[in-house]
């Protein structure tokens, strides 16, 4: 990527924190301002959440991966972990992946379910999303970040309600400076929940960087998208939306 033009930084932001609840939605929803920063010379820092994978699947969570084409047999989030880590290559990032499990392995059975109520015996998972989020901030250099990202949990899929959950507490109990994200591709969609705070309109450096990147989530662009060509021309007519708003670079 070129390098990045005045602005692209944000002040006193050097160290950069984005939570994100699955292997995709941090690049589609701010993959651009993710790009800028490290282009700017920020060290940034991904973590996605749920990427366990769980041998021998059933059910929906089975589903999950053979509507999309994969064999049953296939691994399903080790394929989609490479996918992420050929993404954060593309944005110049650093990519960590925890092994919590998706929502389809905690006891919810049906794609309906997952924008429901959180499931009898889930009500713990914002605590450990909580807890992992603790070590990893002791990995980083001086153990802290001079912005946390996170998404606004627009769609309200459970998993993303915990992330934001763990991710509010994070940064009310530490005095994190936090910025979450509308919520991509679920603010694309009909009758879907408008984007809450700023938007932030990308330079095109960023932006291509942020489109090179989401090509890499192969098997989640037909499904997401309606394929690669689609989910380009959305992502580069789409600005990214931040609350409470970044500061000015």
């Amino acid at each position: 990527m070129n390098a990045a033009p005045p602005g692209a930084a944000l002040p006193g932001v050097a160290r950069v924190l984005a939570v994100s609840p699955h292997l995709d939605d941090a690049a589609f929803s701010a993959g651009a301002l993710l790009a800028g920063l490290a282009a700017a010379g920020a060290d940034v820092r991904v973590v996605t959440v749920f990427t366990g994978s769980v041998p021998d699947p059933t059910g929906f969570a089975l589903a999950c991966q053979t509507d999309k084409g994969l064999a049953p047999d296939v691994d399903y989030m080790a394929l989609r972990r490479g996918e992420d880590d050929a993404a954060t290559a593309a944005l110049g990032v650093r990519g960590r992946h925890l092994p919590l499990l998706e929502a389809p392995h905690r006891g919810y059975t049906s794609a309906a379910a997952l924008f429901g109520p959180v499931a009898a015996g889930d009500e713990g998972c914002p605590r450990l999303v909580r807890e992992a989020l603790e070590d990893v901030l002791q990995e980083g250099p001086g153990g802290g970040v001079d912005l946390l990202l996170g998404p606004q949990a627009l769609g309200d899929h459970v998993d993303h309600r915990h992330v934001r959950e763990a991710v509010d507490a994070l940064a009310r109990d530490r005095g994190l400076p936090l910025a979450r994200w509308a919520d991509t591709p679920y603010v694309l969609r009909p009758g879907a929940h408008p984007p809450r705070g700023a938007p932030r309109r990308p330079w095109e450096g960023e932006l291509e960087a942020k489109v090179a990147a989401c090509a890499a989530y192969a098997t989640q662009l037909g499904f997401q998208f309606d394929g690669e060509a689609a989910m380009a021309r959305a992502l580069r007519g789409l600005p990214e939306t931040f609350d409470p708003p970044l500061p000015a670079g």
